[in-house]
């Protein structure tokens, strides 16, 4: 990171109205919803994260933690330990403990399990390529996981993508019989959590710059994308799946995917920021919302 990022960090301050009292059924998105309620059907698979595998994934995760990234706090990268702040602050919860992690690969995660306290880790090729509002985003982004409780589900499916390769017998054991609904799963919680994302930092431009970088940018590229080209690239993309085959096609390449794609996860963020549901939370007008509005029902599901 450059000294000049890293001035710019310290220096940024965030204009989000907080959201005092927010819940998540005010923004959770339905095909979050949906998926969620699926899951809870599988007899005894909460039972089954929390006590067979809780206790050990969360012992080998704070170790991994503690041994190989920066706990950030306020005399450690206190910059992005206040970034943090902000973000809970505006959403209306606690902080985690927030961990940074040297490596390559763009990518940020939360481990949560009901009773202990959470964390999130950022790596630090994301850290490197964002502004200090896109990196608010992403934090917003992970604690929407939090908010919306997604914890159980989210450490099983920690425990499938990250530990597969370090735990082999794990990842074998788990992607044979859940991968599969686990996948659909976490990939309908990501909705959720970009609007938790939009939510914090109150500007829909900022959540899509995040997923055009993550799509393709890099430290000396993030300066020189173009977040209108981006837009009508995800508008291209749906055209391209309107009929039977293009569908299908869509299916098939997303179904092993952790994450929606993010031109649609962009489409899908400028369409709820226009929505009355979004304007009516920024009012406090929490009240508002119903899930069964025709606004917020999820209409596809080739991510």
């Amino acid at each position: 990171m450059k000294l000049g990022q890293i001035l710019k960090m310290s220096e940024f301050i965030s204009n989000s109205i907080p959201l005092v009292g927010l819940k998540a059924d005010h923004f959770r998105h339905p095909l979050d919803q949906m998926a969620t309620t699926n899951l809870k059907q599988i007899p005894g698979l909460d039972l089954m994260v929390r006590g067979l595998l809780g206790s050990v994934a969360e012992q080998f995760f704070a170790l991994n933690n503690l041994a190989a990234s920066v706990r950030v706090g306020e005399q450690q990268l206190p910059h992005l330990h206040q970034l943090l702040l902000d973000a809970c602050k505006i959403l209306d919860l606690e902080a985690p403990e927030l961990y940074i992690q040297q490596n390559p690969q763009p990518n940020a995660y939360t481990f949560a399990m009901r009773g202990k306290k959470p964390f999130m880790v950022m790596h630090t090729s994301l850290v490197d390529m964002l502004t200090p509002a896109e990196i608010q985003a992403v934090m917003a982004h992970e604690l929407g996981h939090l908010k919306c409780e997604h914890g159980v589900y989210l450490t099983l499916a920690n425990i499938m993508v990250l530990a597969a390769g370090l735990i082999p017998n794990w990842g074998a054991v788990l992607t044979q019989s859940l991968q599969s609904q686990m996948l659909e799963w976490v990939r309908c919680a990501e909705f959720s959590c970009d609007r938790a994302a939009l939510l914090a930092v109150q500007d829909p431009k900022v959540v899509m710059s995040v997923l055009m970088k993550l799509a393709g940018g890099s430290p000396q590229l993030a300066p020189l994308l173009n977040l209108d080209a981006f837009i009508d690239q995800a508008r291209e993309y749906d055209r391209l799946g309107e009929d039977e085959m293009g569908a299908m096609l869509r299916n098939l390449q997303t179904q092993n995917l952790t994450h929606p794609v993010p031109v649609l996860r962009a489409r899908e963020i400028d369409h709820w920021s226009d929505s009355q549901t979004y304007q009516n939370l920024l009012k406090g007008r929490k009240n508002a919302y119903n899930l069964n509005t025709e606004e917020n029902k999820g209409g596809w599901r080739n991510w």
